[in-house]
């Protein structure tokens, strides 16, 4: 719910290109956008979290279970915001705070060992603690932009159809998701 996606984070692609065949892992983490700011900010998350991971002292899956692990990714599919995550060293935390307090600084550090400039990297952490601050990704503000239209008398598909114009139309204008309003 974080990324605002609703494709797995990463599959398998066994293709074919110019009668050569190859196998890659697609990860899914740049198209949850919905507006370019945010599809940079997702990847620069991501990469960066990665690289500190990979270079801590103690890999993270010796610090958790895989079951706490498997807990966290369902109780974040079901509760979006709303979570309670287990994080070594913090114990049960909310996502946003999670980001807030322990994996924005490591997207920087991992950031920052890859080369990327400080400029780069202070637009996208800002853009990811715009999300947590404000408590809407993309997929938080189409489940509220449909329940206030249904709110106002629209029916079911009426609703969507209108949070999907508005949608297109704000994805369009390239202001971050949290800065949308519903």
């Amino acid at each position: 719910m974080h990324n605002g996606t609703v494709y797995r984070w990463n599959r398998p692609v066994y293709d074919v290109v110019d009668g050569h065949a190859h196998l890659r892992v697609e990860n899914r983490v740049l198209p949850a956008g919905p507006t370019v700011v945010d599809t940079m900010a997702n990847a620069a998350f991501y990469y960066g979290v990665v690289r500190a991971l990979v270079e801590a002292d103690r890999p993270i899956w010796t610090q958790m279970s895989f079951d706490a692990a498997t807990e966290n990714l369902h109780s974040g599919a079901r509760d979006a915001f709303d979570a309670g995550l287990y994080w070594p060293n913090v114990g049960w935390i909310r996502p946003d705070e999670l980001v807030l307090r322990r994996l924005l600084p490591l997207m920087d550090s991992g950031l920052k060992a890859y080369g990327v400039g400080s400029k780069s990297r202070e637009r996208y952490m800002q853009v990811l603690e715009g999300r947590c601050v404000q408590r809407q990704t993309g997929s938080s503000w189409q489940r509220q932009a449909v329940a206030n239209r249904e709110a106002a008398g629209e029916t079911r598909a009426q609703a969507l159809r209108g949070m999907l114009a508005d949608y297109v139309q704000l994805m369009h204008e390239g202001d971050p998701v949290h800065t949308w309003e519903t």
